[in-house]
């Protein structure tokens, strides 16, 4: 048994639902069942690989050169939108990076701010800019509704309401007063209304391959006919990154400030 194995059988801590851990017709595996896909294991293997490939270079180009031929999954370079940090050129600038679902909570921690400068320091709204990183456990919440419903992740994540902390089948990131699901002073905390307002969302990549995975198992389609899918299902001007790392640091180079919401 290895030490965390240990840990959770003396606390008998609940292991933490993943896409991974769905059941047929809800989630794949991301070894076997999509190709794109790659485990916690395959992850490390693949760093260590490029550790090695980078410490026997003979040169930085050289690194560079094998690192840029090693097969990996991703986007053409023209499909991610990467015109984004200019948004982020505001007197107050932050950059919020979401991992797990957490009914929401890290989403309204993203949007609060908002309201406090303005209501304590003064600032002027126009003098506020934002970006969110969602990633890992938390890409769910980039989902249309349509997508929770179809595959229920809801149930199989087992995701609270925040306001009743009761299970529910609602993406917790687009909750409105108009169905009775919140009140109505958080109706600006959701995600959509937060990029309507034109704050920017990011999407991880490479947990983005979880969502395809999902469909994949699902519907038995190829990978390819998946990912079609899954960015139809995607919420309105969601702007795709390579990874959430790669967002925070173009955010952070931009010159906003780094805050963990969840």
């Amino acid at each position: 048994m290895t030490h965390r194995s240990a840990k959770m059988a003396e606390t008998n801590e609940p292991r933490p639902k993943r896409f991974t851990d769905l059941p047929d017709r809800q989630a794949a595996s991301l070894s076997s069942a999509h190709p794109l896909m790659f485990t916690r294991r395959d992850f490390l293997n693949r760093i260590g690989a490029t550790a090695a490939v980078l410490g026997a270079a003979p040169s930085t180009v050289d690194a560079l050169t094998a690192l840029r031929a090693t097969p990996r999954a991703s986007l053409p370079p023209n499909d991610y939108d990467l015109t984004w940090p200019a948004k982020l050129n505001t007197a107050h600038r932050a950059i919020f990076d979401i991992a797990t679902i957490d009914s929401g909570r890290s989403v309204w921690r993203a949007t609060m701010w908002e309201t406090q400068y303005v209501e304590f320091l003064g600032a002027k709204p126009e003098t506020l800019s934002s970006a969110m990183v969602i990633r890992a456990e938390a890409i769910a919440l980039v989902m249309q509704q349509r997508f929770w419903d179809m595959y229920h992740i809801g149930k199989a994540l087992g995701v609270l309401h925040p306001m009743t902390q009761q299970q529910t089948d609602r993406n917790p990131a687009l909750l409105s007063s108009a169905r009775n699901e919140v009140p109505p002073s958080l109706d600006a905390s959701a995600l959509d209304q937060y990029i309507a307002r034109g704050g920017v969302v990011l999407a991880c990549n490479q947990a983005f391959r979880e969502i395809e995975a999902v469909i994949v198992k699902a519907e038995r389609v190829p990978p390819a006919e998946a990912r079609i899918r899954a960015l139809a299902l995607l919420l309105p001007c969601v702007r795709m990154q390579p990874s959430g790392v790669f967002a925070v640091m173009l955010a952070q180079e931009a010159g906003a400030h780094y805050i963990k919401a969840s």
